[in-house]
């Protein structure tokens, strides 16, 4: 049997493993109580990182919430701190910026890397497949350029701002990337200097050895394949929004390589996709574009999302890239 069609581990049922139900209008019910943590905007609230979500699209549903490190309230007359635009995870499909590990991570993040965070909710598939969550992604970034809301306004330098998103927030993170490049200017005085893509969701129709190992307890390959399934606008795996080497997507790495932003992949050779990540490093390094990658060993997707030491390990990443980026 080819890689181009071997199926993923027939022991592995995606619905109940992702705790979904397909209904009959194509929507899906999603069964698991995913813990959430609300957002503590009061000052007097004894907490490192004050938290607040405003309202993006309405008609929509897509709103953003912003993190803001209490050392900005206490130092106002530091320098302003670096943006994140933040994606999170969830196969396109499920979670939200609202899940406490999606909080968590984003809290922690605007302390450790001493950054302010805007973590955006986008729209799910299948209910708006792809490119809504893309669609929803840059509606956020000309938000941002705009909005009077007076943390950003006060304390974020936008023209240092970095776009990053996990797994399927990577996706989107990499797609923003390449539809910002085309209009910078519409986007001042927000200022992109890199993108993050941490264990990026990416894909092919050929089978690639990391899929075929198929023994990642997070994501089996059963589970990516519905997943992409259910979020793609249409059945084919070749498609622009899975595979970046298809379509718009490396002409766009040119304007990219030109703007002279950096890009951090992260991984781990334990991760499902560690291949496809592999291929869309040596990709960009082909185009040019100033690409740093840092790939560990064994693990699995979503790895340094659970682990404190493997986030720790993240966050020095994180920071080293960032101040190469602003100094440069």
């Amino acid at each position: 049997m080819s890689s181009q069609t071997a199926p993923s581990n027939p022991t592995v049922d995606p619905y109940q493993h992702l705790q979904i139900a397909l209904n009959a209008d194509g929507t899906i019910t999603r069964l698991r109580e995913v813990p959430n943590t609300p957002p503590t905007p009061d000052p007097g609230h004894p907490t490192p990182v004050l938290s607040k979500d405003i309202p993006l699209n309405q008609s929509n549903n897509t709103w953003v919430r912003i993190f803001l490190p209490r050392e900005a309230l206490d130092h106002n007359s530091s320098p302003k701190l670096p943006l994140i635009v933040y994606f999170h995870g969830g196969g396109f499909i499920l979670l939200s910026a609202a899940s406490s590990i999606f909080h968590d991570f984003c809290a922690n993040m605007a302390t450790d890397l001493h950054v302010i965070v805007v973590s955006v909710e986008y729209r799910l598939a299948p209910e708006h497949r792809l490119p809504a969550a893309y669609d929803d992604a840059m509606e956020a970034l000309h938000w941002i350029k705009t909005t009077p809301d007076g943390w950003l306004r006060d304390y974020a330098d936008l023209s240092n701002t970095f776009i990053m998103g996990v797994s399927a927030g990577g996706n989107i993170a990499y797609h923003v990337g390449l539809r910002a490049s085309v209009e910078t200017d519409k986007l001042e005085p927000l200022v992109i200097e890199g993108l993050i893509l941490h264990q990026p969701y990416l894909g092919g129709s050929q089978r690639t050895p990391s899929e075929l190992r198929d023994n990642d307890p997070i994501l089996p390959l059963s589970v990516s394949d519905l997943m992409w399934e259910l979020s793609l606008p249409i059945a084919d795996r070749d498609h622009e929004y899975c595979n970046p080497k298809v379509g718009d997507g490396p002409q766009l790495l040119e304007k990219i390589k030109l703007l002279g932003w950096k890009v951090l992949v992260v991984g781990c050779d334990g991760d499902t996709l560690f291949d496809h990540q592999i291929e869309l490093v040596k990709l960009m390094r082909e185009k040019g574009v100033s690409v740093v990658s840092q790939f560990g060993e064994g693990g699995h997707h979503g790895v340094d999302m659970y682990e404190p030491a493997k986030v720790k390990a993240l966050h020095v990443v994180l920071k080293n890239f960032i101040l190469s980026s602003l100094v440069a």
